[in-house]
């Protein structure tokens, strides 16, 4: 009898942005619809501000309080955001493509309906980050702590969790492929457990998720 041939998993395509020099943002408030190009926002508190439907092109947020930001349908493009924190940013509907999101501190994150593509979450914490029915290609989770993160609904298509904790994540009607959670350090599924398929974990994290495995189908263990 052949042997049943293993399908290699795909990694993440994530490539180092590498931003030109940058000119300092002029002052004043985001705006809807703003045009913001090789722009680097330092230090500035931009909480509340409404900057729906904005586009970032080669910019850089640096240290940057997001308290109820308003980002909705905002487009980011090689953009890196380094140490941005803050509660209810909501960047529903976004776009970030080749974007670095470095040391983070965030809770209540809305990205449900975004599209993610090249994107590199590294180090830093957020909690109730809501990616329900987003798309998340070619994404990179490393060193990072994920708190009750939603996926409801969305689509996962190599991705990578590297040295991350995951701690009650719900994968609700997710769909994966080529999803490597294999380097996840405290991997805590709330729910959706029986959407894995399409995802690779270690020996290891089935044994720890065993107990949640039997609950999901019905048996007993004494």
């Amino acid at each position: 009898m052949a042997k049943t041939r293993r399908q290699a998993l795909a990694a993440a395509r994530v490539t180092q942005v590498r931003l030109p020099q940058l000119e300092p943002f002029g002052g004043g408030a985001l705006e809807p619809d703003g045009d913001y190009d090789g722009v680097a926002f330092e230090g500035m508190d931009l909480g509340g501000q409404e900057g729906a439907g904005a586009r970032f092109i080669d910019c850089a947020l640096r240290e940057c309080e997001l308290d109820g930001t308003r980002l909705g349908g905002a487009r980011f493009v090689d953009c890196v955001l380094e140490g941005v924190r803050g509660v209810g940013a909501d960047l529903a509907g976004a776009s970030l493509r080749d974007v670095e999101l470095r040391e983070a501190r965030l809770g209540g994150v809305q990205l449900h309906g975004a599209v993610l593509t090249g994107v590199l979450v590294r180090g830093g914490k957020i909690d109730c980050l809501n990616l329900r029915e987003a798309s998340l290609t070619d994404v990179v989770f490393d060193g990072c702590v994920l708190s009750e993160a939603d996926f409801g609904g969305a689509r996962l298509d190599r991705v990578e969790f590297r040295g991350c904790a995951l701690r009650q994540a719900d994968f609700t009607a997710v769909r994966m492929k080529d999803v490597d959670l294999r380097g996840v350090t405290e991997l805590d599924i709330a729910r959706g457990v029986e959407r894995l398929s399409g995802a690779v974990i270690s020996s290891a994290q089935l044994f720890d998720l065993a107990p949640v495995f039997a609950a999901q189908i019905g048996v007993r263990v004494e």
